[in-house]
């Protein structure tokens, strides 16, 4: 049975080209908002209020949210500032 979801990355041998499976994977992976709140070691309802005010950008699925893990590491970058 072949896939319709378009081409898979494989190599001359028939295997997976495991690199652009993991840059793929990178470029897609979304994190729910408990995996955001332990990665920001803050509340779900932290969270939840920058996903409401628009300072975080999330897609709704269904009745939950779901976040971009590149979104999340771009706000912790630019959140940084100096406190001296």
């Amino acid at each position: 049975m072949t896939s319709t979801n378009g081409p898979s990355a494989r190599d001359s041998a028939g295997k997976r080209d495991t690199a652009s499976v993991e840059s793929q994977q990178a470029r897609t992976q979304f994190l729910t908002v408990a995996e955001v709140a332990a990665l920001m070691r803050v509340s779900k309802m932290t969270v939840y209020r920058l996903v409401h005010n628009g300072e975080l950008p999330a897609v709704r699925v269904g009745r939950s949210f779901r976040v971009h893990a590149k979104a999340v590491h771009d706000m912790l970058e630019t959140s940084y500032f100096d406190a001296g």
